[in-house]
C-alpha cells in the first residue's frame, strides 16, 4: 500500500507530537491556576489570621475600657453613697425633729438606713432617715439630686412599708417625706401634690416644706 493509500484517521508525528505539546501547556496552565488559588486562599488565610488579631486586639481594649469604666463608676457609686449619708447627717445636724415639732410632730427617735423585710410578703426595703413615736413615723428619702421617678419610687416603699407594718400589726400612722442636695422646683411641686414634705439643706440646717392649702399630708 503506498502513502497515498494511509487512511485519513491514522495522525501523523508532527500532529502527535503537538498534540503532547498542548497537553503539556494545558497541565502547565492548570498546575499555574492551581498554584494562583493556592496563593489567593493562603492569602485569604493571612487576612483572616490578620482580621482575627486585630479582632482580638480591640476586643481586649474594649474590654480593658470596660473594665476602666466599670472601676470609675462603682467609684462614683460609693462617692455618692458617701454623699447620701452626708446629707442624711446633714439634715439630723440641722435640726430636722427640730423642725418637724414646728409642725406639730414630736418624734422621739430617730434613726438611720433602718431596713425593713418580710419574707412571706416578699417585700423588703430600706428607709434613709425614719423619724418615729407612739403615733406617728416618718418615712424620708434622701438623694443628692432628687428626681420625679424618686419621689414615685418612695410611695412605693411607703406602701410597701404599710403592708409590713400591718403584718406586725403596727398600727401607727406614716407620713412621707423626700429631702436632697439638689431639689428643682418641678420634683418639690410633684411631691407638695401627693402629699409628702421636702426637705432641702439650707446653709447649716434644713428647710421643710409643707404641702400647699387645699392638698392634705398623706397617711398610710
Amino acid at each position: 500500500m503506498s502513502m497515498q493509500d494511509t487512511p485519513s484517521s491514522v495522525m501523523s508525528y508532527e500532529q502527535i507530537m503537538g498534540l503532547f505539546q498542548k497537553i503539556a501547556e494545558d497541565r502547565e496552565k492548570w498546575e499555574q491556576r492551581q498554584r494562583e488559588e493556592q496563593q489567593k486562599w493562603e492569602k485569604r488565610q493571612q487576612e483572616w489570621e490578620q482580621q482575627r488579631r486585630e479582632s482580638l486586639e480591640k476586643s481586649d481594649k474594649e474590654w480593658a475600657e470596660i473594665k476602666r469604666q466599670s472601676k470609675a463608676t462603682d467609684k462614683k457609686i460609693a462617692e455618692l453613697g458617701d454623699r447620701i449619708g452626708q446629707l442624711v447627717e446633714s439634715m439630723v445636724e440641722g435640726g430636722v425633729v427640730r423642725k418637724f415639732r414646728k409642725l406639730k410632730y414630736t418624734f422621739t427617735q430617730c434613726g438611720r438606713s433602718v431596713e425593713f423585710e418580710n419574707k412571706a410578703l416578699k417585700i423588703s426595703g430600706e428607709i434613709d432617715l425614719f423619724l418615729e413615736n407612739g403615733e406617728f413615723a416618718l418615712l424620708v428619702e434622701v438623694k443628692t439630686k432628687l428626681s420625679i421617678d424618686d419621689v414615685k419610687e418612695h410611695t412605693e416603699r411607703l406602701n410597701k412599708y404599710r403592708q409590713c407594718a400591718d403584718a406586725r400589726k403596727d398600727k401607727r400612722k406614716f407620713i412621707a417625706a423626700v429631702g436632697g442636695g439638689v431639689v428643682q422646683k418641678q420634683v418639690k411641686d410633684y411631691a407638695l401634690k401627693n402629699g409628702m414634705y421636702v426637705i432641702t439643706q439650707s446653709g447649716d440646717t434644713v428647710r421643710i416644706a409643707s404641702p400647699p392649702k387645699g392638698v392634705k399630708v398623706k397617711i398610710w
